[in-house]
Order: C-alpha cells, then sequence, then structure tokens
C-alpha cells in the first residue's frame, strides 16, 4: 500500500481493516490514506477541542468514519451540490468529499473552535470542499442534498434544513428506526422516503433518504397559498 507522506500507516491499515470487517471496505490506497490523515487530526484536535466523544481509535472508525462511508455510497449519482448541516468534525461530509469528489460538499458549522478545525481538515486534506462558519439555516442558496448526522434539537434542523433542499432534491438523514418517523414528521409534506439504508454494524441505525417531490417556484407558491382546511 502506499501511504501518502505524513500519513501513519499503521492508522491507515487500521481504517481499511475496520472498513472491510464493517462489509463496506477497503478503499483505494489514496483515498485510504486521506482517511488516516482524517483521522489523525481528529485524534490530534480531540485532545483539546471536544469534537467528538469518542476517544477510541476503532469506536471512531467504526462509529464515525465507516457510517459516514456508507453514507457518501447511499447518496444518489447526479448530486452535484451538498450541504453538511452541523457538520461538527466533518461528519458525514468529509467522508462524502473524499469519497465522491464530483460533489462540491459545504460543511456547515457556527461553533468557532470547531469550524476551525474543518478549515484545518480541509486545507491539510486538499478538497474542494467550503467551510461555512455560521448558522446553517442563514444560508441563502439551495442544495441538491442536505444531510444530517447528531444535531441539537434534530427536529428543528431537520424542518429548517427541508428548506434548503433544491426542487428534486434530496433530504439524507442519519437517524434510528425509533427516530425516523418524527424525523419525516419535521421535514414536511413534500418528501417521498423510499431509501433507508442500514449503517454498518447496526441493527437500529440508519440512512434514509427523501427526495422532494415539488418543482419549486409556482409550486412553493400555491402551497402557501391554500388554506390549511383546503
Amino acid at each position: 500500500m502506499t501511504v501518502e507522506k505524513g500519513t501513519d500507516e499503521a492508522i491507515v491499515q487500521k481504517i481499511n481493516d475496520g472498513f472491510d470487517g464493517a462489509g463496506i471496505g477497503p478503499l483505494d490506497p489514496e483515498t485510504a490514506s486521506k482517511f488516516g490523515i482524517y483521522l489523525s487530526l481528529i485524534l490530534r484536535w480531540n485532545k483539546r477541542l471536544n469534537l467528538t466523544s469518542l476517544r477510541d481509535e476503532d469506536a471512531i472508525i467504526y462509529r464515525h468514519l465507516a457510517e459516514s462511508l456508507a453514507c457518501a455510497r447511499a447518496i444518489p449519482e447526479g448530486v452535484r451540490t451538498l450541504l453538511d448541516y452541523g457538520s461538527g468534525a466533518g461528519l458525514p461530509g468529509i467522508p462524502i468529499a473524499l469519497c465522491r469528489p464530483e460533489i462540491a460538499v459545504t460543511l456547515a458549522e457556527s461553533q468557532g473552535k470547531k469550524a476551525a478545525f474543518l478549515q484545518e481538515a480541509v486545507r491539510t486534506l486538499g478538497i474542494r470542499t467550503r467551510v461555512y462558519g455560521g448558522r446553517a439555516e442563514t444560508i441563502t442558496e439551495t442544495f441538491d442534498c442536505v444531510v444530517l448526522r447528531a444535531v441539537d434539537k434534530m427536529p428543528r434542523a431537520v424542518a429548517e434544513a427541508a428548506k434548503l433542499v433544491a426542487a428534486e432534491g434530496w433530504l439524507g438523514l442519519m437517524t434510528t428506526n425509533a427516530d425516523l418517523g418524527r424525523l419525516q414528521k419535521a421535514a414536511g409534506s413534500r418528501f417521498l422516503w423510499d431509501r433507508r439504508i442500514a449503517l454498518p454494524k447496526s441493527a437500529e441505525r440508519i440512512v434514509a433518504l427523501g427526495q422532494r417531490q415539488d418543482r419549486g417556484g409556482q409550486a412553493d407558491r400555491d402551497h402557501r397559498d391554500t388554506p390549511r382546511d383546503a
């Protein structure tokens, strides 16, 4: 295996072994090396900044990286722009950018120190990714896909995220079977939920994808103008 300069080969091997054990790997050498760099950054920054409550390498690989990789692979073909809403440590946005380079990823994170970590990760990894250092709901553009994972006040966040999905775009929720129903309700009636993928090594955690059905424009105005009891 060819490992990029500055990458711990043992970490890269552990990542590939973990992905293989989860049934979703291994990765090609270049991508695996970038995942190794990313994991090293998380471990280093996590010592002084609470990026994730997980501290163990294996736990981060299985719970964060493998699940984010599964999400990346579940995103439909044709998606060109994606927003990671409340990105935190860059999950799942950075793994998506690493595995799906055709997608222009935006990482939205309002906490300054976490946004600084994201800027450093993007710079170090050399990926085509933008960091939005503010509240995601203040973004004025829309995206082909918006994804959420472990965001505070999740139902409210889902409702706001749904507004940022372009016509016929996708809303991706990394959640559990138990919580999916209330999050789908929060997203509103415009989404058709026909894709649900089990996440690696879990009977409960899933990624669910809903596609926005209206075409925007006049359809949006008609929806707003329709009386509630019509």
